[in-house]
C-alpha cells in the first residue's frame, strides 16, 4: 500500500490493482484505510470493460445532481519555462440549484508577497460573479460575466473551473479505461483515465452548461481534453483533473510556436469535492450590487 499526501488529502494507493483580463490570464503572466462502500461492478467477465468505463463517468454530473451538495477544493495549475504556479480554491456548491461559492486565493510574486487579495467567486448557471475583483471597482461590487460570452466557456478563465461543468464535461467521454482502485480521504474510490472531448460534452450537456461549453469548443487550443478522474462506491465524483491547452501570448515578445507570435500552455485543473449533503446556500447579488464599468485585470 503506497500513501500519499496531496493538497492536505491523504491517498492510499493499491499497488497493482488494490473573463477579458481573466485570472488564467495574470497566471500565464506570472510564469511568463478505506470505507465500507462498494462500488459496482462495471468489469463484465472480470475484466475492466472500456464500454462501461466510458457510461459510468458520462453519468457523474447525474450523480452529483441528485447527491445534493459538497464542500469543493480547486487547483488551476500551470507551469512553463521551470516554474509552476497555481490558484487554489475553497467552498461549496448546491448540485441541484447549480449554484456556488468559492474564495480563491491568487499566486504570490517572486518575493513571497501577496500580489491581490482574494477573490470571491459566485457561480451560477451561465454566469460568473466576482468580488474583490481589483482593477478601481469598489470592493461592495460584483462584477458579473456571462460564461457563453468568454472564449473557453470560463473553463479556466475565472481561475477555478466550475464543480458542476467539470462533472458535464465528462459527458463528452471518448474513451476511458479504469486504472485501480484507492482509498481517498476515507473512501473506497475508483481512477478512471481517458479522454473526453469538450464539443460533444457541448451537445449533451445540461441546458445551462451547453453555452459555455459551446464556446470552449471553439476557443480552446484543442477541444480534446485528458482527464484522471475518481469515483466513489455511490458513483459520485469525488475528484477529477483536466488538462486544458490554451493559447498565451508573452508581452513584447513573439515565442516559438505560431507565427503571432502564440504558443499553447498546459493548464491542470483539479476539482475535490467532500463532506456532501453540507449546507450550500448561495444568494445571488442584486442588480444594484453589479459593477456597470470597465473591468481590467487585477492590480497589484
Amino acid at each position: 500500500m503506497v500513501v500519499q499526501r496531496r493538497g492536505g488529502r491523504r491517498r492510499a494507493r493499491a499497488v497493482a490493482g488494490c473573463v477579458a483580463g481573466g485570472l488564467l490570464a495574470g497566471l500565464l503572466a506570472t510564469v511568463s484505510g478505506c470505507s465500507s462502500q462498494t462500488v459496482a461492478d462495471e468489469r463484465p467477465g472480470g475484466a475492466p470493460g472500456a464500454a462501461a468505463a466510458v457510461a459510468v463517468l458520462r453519468q457523474a454530473a447525474d450523480v452529483l445532481v441528485s447527491s445534493g451538495s459538497s464542500r469543493v477544493r480547486t487547483t488551476l495549475e500551470t507551469a512553463t519555462g521551470g516554474t509552476r504556479v497555481s490558484i487554489e480554491g475553497r467552498g461549496a456548491y448546491d448540485f441541484e440549484q447549480r449554484r456556488g461559492r468559492l474564495r480563491l486565493v491568487l499566486p504570490r510574486d517572486a518575493t513571497g508577497a501577496a500580489e491581490h487579495g482574494p477573490i470571491t467567486e459566485l457561480l451560477a448557471s451561465g454566469a460568473l460573479f466576482m468580488r474583490n475583483r481589483g482593477a478601481g471597482i469598489p470592493s461592495d461590487k460584483w462584477v458579473r460575466v456571462d460564461t457563453a460570452g468568454i472564449p473557453d466557456g470560463n473553463l479556466v478563465t475565472g481561475g477555478a473551473t466550475d464543480p458542476l461543468t467539470a462533472a458535464e464535461l465528462l459527458r463528452g467521454v471518448r474513451r476511458a479505461s479504469l486504472v485501480g482502485q484507492e482509498g481517498l480521504d476515507g473512501a473506497l474510490v475508483r481512477h478512471y483515465r481517458g479522454t473526453t472531448d469538450i464539443g460533444r460534452a457541448a451537445q449533451v450537456a445540461s441546458p445551462g452548461v451547453r453555452g459555455p461549453l459551446r464556446a470552449a469548443a471553439k476557443g480552446f487550443t484543442d477541444p480534446l481534453v485528458p482527464f484522471d478522474a475518481y469515483l466513489d462506491g455511490l458513483g459520485r465524483l469525488r475528484e477529477v483533473r483536466h488538462r486544458f491547452t490554451v493559447t498565451s501570448r508573452a508581452s513584447g515578445t513573439r515565442p516559438p510556436g505560431g507565427a503571432d507570435g502564440r504558443r499553447a500552455v498546459g493548464v491542470a485543473s483539479t476539482t475535490e469535492l467532500y463532506d456532501f449533503g453540507v449546507a450550500a446556500a448561495v444568494r445571488l447579488p442584486k442588480p444594484a450590487d453589479i459593477y456597470a464599468g470597465k473591468v481590467g485585470s487585477p492590480q497589484k
